[in-house]
């Protein structure tokens, strides 16, 4: 296959193993490896895959590399098809063992960074695949870090890590960050029309990593360092935590003043300038948006800078599950003359956003929890997760039939999934309390719906 993107120099102070990897690189010869196949890992093992080059997984989680190996997709932006066609061809394989970084030429760590009980930054998986990297770190080696991390964590953790094997950067070995941008479920851009923002430690380094990518996404962007990587990622998600919690904030306010919100943000959407729409909802949730603000928080502690905009933003999100949990009680309690405890509750959707599979810091669970620990009888419908923990309850999915939705003293929109039919869901729900606008165009003549 044709590489793409233009030429990429090496300057000419760099080590010759700097070169030897480019011309790997460029002849799609060079071995890549992803450790982590999650939703970042396989979708770009696949892209790498489908470009030509040899490409090697790793994951801990033997369920997910059995799977890869026999070309079951169990993430939604991958087709069957596709990694079914791409393992027949042996051009990519996946494995428990980190021994295969011994051949490896390019590794992408692709691994979760949670926080801790208490929001602090958990970087266990990261530093423990750094380990593994480094007890097999050979010249010519490109090490690539994926995932999303404070400003500070190439250069502080992973570079004396991997340079106390004797080994140099920007010499012996290549040491880069490259924010993972990846938006699971968005059919208009996949991994390979997503822009690469690339940072390395030297400017050798930062070459290096944008040649490879440039061989499997449209644009790379390449930046001055990996701070500067690093803090893309948090800027563009703590942009979003932080607006999202404005018109979270105003739909409150608008609740109270009797305006539609929705209406309100659709006018003001016609202004072709100036204005960028956002939508109120029970809270937010995934990997990113609730966790990025947490480590850029933590990291500007240590600057002795207070970021007390991104810690309100965050609290009025995290506040958006109570309270929608309080609007459910008030609503059974007016409607049905009833206590919410024994009501039955039937929610729409338990995944973080629609058309996908990812319950992680879900704020439509929270929500159940919530009304479970006020009594309520919960059940939820979710055409992408069969199966979820309630506070360590396992829950099932139900079908959604008309006797599940008339059976529901009330129906919890939480998740906006484009394949339920919210039409028929009006039609036989008692009532409907809509946190994502998904009745908008429905129509309500007996005055069934309330919304957020």
């Amino acid at each position: 296959m044709r590489p793409r993107g233009n030429p990429v120099s090496i300057d000419r102070p760099a080590a010759a193993t700097a070169h030897a990897l480019a011309s790997r690189i460029r002849a799609h010869e060079a071995t890549v490896g992803i450790i982590g196949l999650g939703y970042v890992g396989l979708p770009l093992a696949v892209e790498f895959a489908r470009a030509g080059f040899p490409v090697v997984g790793i994951d801990v989680n033997r369920v997910r590399v059995n799977d890869v190996n026999e070309g079951r997709s169990y993430i939604g932006d991958v087709s069957e098809e596709t990694l079914k066609a791409l393992v027949d061809e042996r051009v990519l394989r996946a494995t428990t063992e980190f021994e295969a970084l011994q051949d490896i030429d390019a590794v992408i760590i692709c691994v979760q960074t949670p926080f801790t009980a208490t929001k602090e930054p958990d970087l266990r998986f990261v530093v423990s695949s750094l380990h593994e990297i480094r007890r097999r770190l050979h010249p010519g080696q490109l090490v690539v870090l994926q995932s999303t991390t404070y400003p500070g964590t190439t250069d502080e953790v992973a570079l004396p890590l991997l340079a106390s094997s004797g080994l140099s950067t920007g010499v012996d070995f290549f040491l880069a960050f490259s924010p993972e941008r990846v938006d699971p479920g968005n059919i208009r851009y996949s991994t390979r029309d997503i822009p690469k923002v690339v940072g390395g430690t030297t400017p050798t380094c930062t070459r290096l990593a944008q040649l490879l990518f440039e061989q499997v996404v449209t644009r790379v962007y390449p930046v001055s360092s990996t701070r500067v990587a690093e803090m893309t990622k948090l800027l563009e998600n703590v942009f979003r935590s932080v607006n999202i919690a404005l018109v979270n904030e105003l739909a409150l306010l608008c609740e109270r003043m009797r305006i539609d919100v929705w209406e309100a943000i659709d006018a003001a959407a016609t202004k072709p300038f100036g204005f960028m729409p956002f939508h109120p909802g029970p809270g937010v949730g995934g990997h990113c948006i609730p966790v990025d603000p947490y480590y850029l928080s933590w990291k500007a502690r240590a600057y002795d800078f207070n970021t007390k905009l991104i810690a309100l933003a965050t609290e009025i999100n995290e506040q958006m599950p109570h309270h929608v949990a309080d609007r459910v009680t008030e609503a059974v309690n007016a409607r049905l003359k009833r206590s919410i405890e024994g009501a039955r509750i039937l929610a729409l959707g338990v995944a973080y956003k629609g058309e996908i599979a990812d319950v992680r810091e879900s704020p439509a669970v929270k929500v159940l929890s919530l009304l479970r620990r006020r009594g309520a009888a919960i059940a939820y419908h979710d055409p992408y997760v069969p199966r979820v923990l309630v506070d360590e309850q396992e829950c099932a999915s139900v079908p959604l039939t008309p006797d599940a939705m008339a059976g529901a003293d009330c129906v919890v929109i939480l998740t906006d999934h484009a394949g339920i039919d919210f039409a028929r869901v009006v039609e036989h729900a008692s009532f409907v309390f809509d946190t994502r606008n998904a009745t908008r165009v429905v129509a309500d003549p007996h005055g069934k719906i309330l919304r957020l």
